[in-house]
């Protein structure tokens, strides 16, 4: 199914860092009358740096932004007699030296009037200025847009979107224009690479999809940076690799259909999915003992993450609350590609960790008014209100260590609906603790969250729904699933004493909020591995806020079983993720 997908996990991903204007210089061509000098040059820093092509190499000066104009311009001249001195010196001997040389002439205008010497760096340094070095002019560019990172992802999948990752200083990525290229013959003397007979133009987008007809071909992105009007350098990047074959069918595609077209206000479609941190997936324990049925190559990041990018892209989710977040995914992965459909996005990393939670939502529908995670534990002991659920743990020891040991967070967002200035929402994402054993130890965070989102929301957003996603381990019959449901657990419940008696600590647990609502009700399962499958996973909704649309079917368990179990070549976690779609509830769309 994947003939050549193997030689694919062996390339590096094409990457290009462009960290200072420095490496901007280097793409400057050494030629034409009028060529670019750049200059960054920001308020409040001490320093600013100048970027030009001179005599076929390539000069970066740093100086102070208070310095004399004519310090800098002696020290291009001087630049240029010592350039030439040692090109005397590369000749052969015997040749008679050479008499004293002129100094270069090194102005600068402005306006077609000459820029004096004792004009200081900051002001000298206009944009349109003219550098002129001898017989050489320079269009001095001020803070031009420039692509400070650049890079293609090493997995190129037919059918699967290729988002790169970039980033732009002065200027918008939303400006930028993008020109995507596939290689093609290639001439009899030239490479491919640097022929540009050989590449043919196949896409304009951000994002390109590769076809089947691309299978076996490179790829090649032009990126200008632009900000409005102005341009900067386009950055050309090669992909290090040829496009592969697809895998196929994807648990997914099906579930697509009902997502193709994005929601229509006040409809609000919420993602929840725990996408399996490369951190656990890549562990000697995953590859023989919990996923032996899974290719080895369907549990290489690239790989997993060409299947989770085009997964939530499908999805045009408003929404997306994901958990198991590696802290290089979010930054080199996940964010570039949603950006690039529409997405922002916040990390929450556990403490001691290298994975976290990650809320992202649609910017054309929301806006990010504040932020209040917390790590359960130690709000559990910070923060007053949670002294009286702290003293009844208190009287056991045992319980109270292993309940501060844990460094579950909570991520917790509030947003404005940019469609009814003023009305916000309240997003929360969790991921419990995992044991098998631990029931009471989720009870305690589950009974620290619903406080401090009780906090939040009566101080910052009274009146707004709270959405409440994660994986939370917990299967419907589970203590921490009826605190939520019913908004009680009695003392009775079987979690309290769920690691033993040594840890157990009876008492009844009361919820700061009404009882919620399972949006997308308690499936079979949202978690399905070789040796457990069982629903851990939950939207929860407060029904007197918020309806139920629609809810996107899960994977048949056909599908879910064609390769075993998850993850597999077809599916890039191990859980599956919820998708609904919400309505605010009357009383509450305006």
């Amino acid at each position: 199914m994947l003939k050549h997908l193997s030689s694919a996990l062996g390339l590096l991903p094409c990457r290009v860092r462009v960290p200072s204007a420095r490496s901007l210089a280097r793409s400057f061509p050494c030629s034409g009358t009028m060529e670019r000098a750049v200059v960054r040059c920001l308020p409040g820093e001490l320093k600013l740096t100048i970027s030009f092509c001179l005599g076929g190499s390539h000069k970066h000066m740093l100086r102070d932004q208070g310095e004399a104009l004519g310090k800098v311009l002696a020290r291009i001249s001087n630049g240029v007699a010592k350039g030439q001195g040692k090109a005397k010196k590369a000749k052969k001997t015997g040749q008679q030296p050479p008499g004293p040389r002129e100094p270069t002439l090194v102005k600068l205008y402005h306006d077609g009037a000459e820029v004096g010497d004792a004009v200081l760096n900051s002001e000298a340094w206009k944009d349109g200025a003219v550098l002129q070095v001898g017989d050489v002019k320079y269009w001095v560019q001020r803070n031009p847009p420039t692509l400070t990172t650049a890079e293609l992802p090493a997995s190129l999948l037919a059918g699967y979107p290729v988002c790169p990752h970039l980033a732009v200083e002065f200027g918008s990525l939303q400006d930028c224009e993008y020109c995507w290229y596939k290689e093609g013959a290639p001439s009899p003397s030239s490479a491919a690479a640097e022929d540009p007979s050989s590449w043919v133009k196949v896409g304009g987008l951000r994002v390109y999809t590769p076809s089947n007809q691309d299978i076996g071909c490179r790829l090649k992105l032009v990126c200008t940076p632009k900000d409005g009007l102005r341009s900067g350098l386009s950055k050309e990047l090669v992909s290090a690799g040829a496009v592969e074959a697809g895998p196929g069918a994807c648990t997914f595609d099906a579930r697509h259909m009902y997502t193709a077209k994005g929601t229509e206000w006040p409809a609000v479609r919420v993602v929840s999915y725990n996408i399996l941190a490369d951190v656990y997936a890549q562990t000697e324990l995953s590859k023989t003992v919990l996923y032996p049925y899974c290719a080895s190559y369907a549990l290489q990041l690239d790989y997993r993450q060409s299947l989770i990018k085009k997964e939530l892209a499908g999805y045009n989710a408003d929404v997306v609350c994901l958990q198991e977040v590696d802290k290089g995914v979010f930054a080199d992965s996940l964010t570039p590609a949603l950006d690039a459909f529409g997405l922002d996005g916040v990390f929450r990393i556990k403490d001691k960790q290298h994975e976290g939670l990650a809320t992202f939502y649609r910017r054309s529908r929301f806006n990010l008014l504040s932020r209040h995670d917390i790590v359960l534990s130690v709000a559990l002991t910070s923060d007053p209100m949670h002294s009286e659920l702290l003293e009844r743990i208190s009287t056991n020891h045992t319980l109270k260590e292993r309940m501060l040991k844990r460094s579950t967070s909570l991520q917790v967002s509030v947003l404005e609906d940019l469609m009814v200035p003023g009305r916000k929402v309240c997003v929360a994402n969790t991921h419990l603790y995992w044991h098998p054993k631990g029931g009471n130890i989720r009870l305690l965070q589950m009974g620290v969250a619903l406080k401090h989102l009780s906090h939040v929301i009566s101080d910052v957003a009274p009146g707004a729904p709270l959405l409440f996603c994660g994986d939370f381990n917990s299967s419907p019959a589970s203590g921490v699933f009826q605190l939520i449901a019913e908004a009680a657990v009695p003392r009775q419940h079987a979690d309290w004493s769920s690691s033993g008696a040594d840890e157990s600590c009876s008492m009844e647990l009361r919820s700061a909020f009404p009882p919620f609502l399972s949006a997308c009700a308690q499936p079979a399962y949202t978690n399905y591995v070789g040796g457990f499958h069982g629903c851990l996973d939950y939207i929860f909704i407060q029904p007197d806020h918020m309806q139920v649309e629609q809810v996107i079917p899960l994977p048949s368990h056909q599908e879910v079983t064609t390769h075993e179990a998850l993850p597999s070549v077809a599916h890039p976690s191990d859980h599956i993720a919820l998708v609904c779609d919400l309505l605010w509830a009357p009383g509450h769309q305006s």
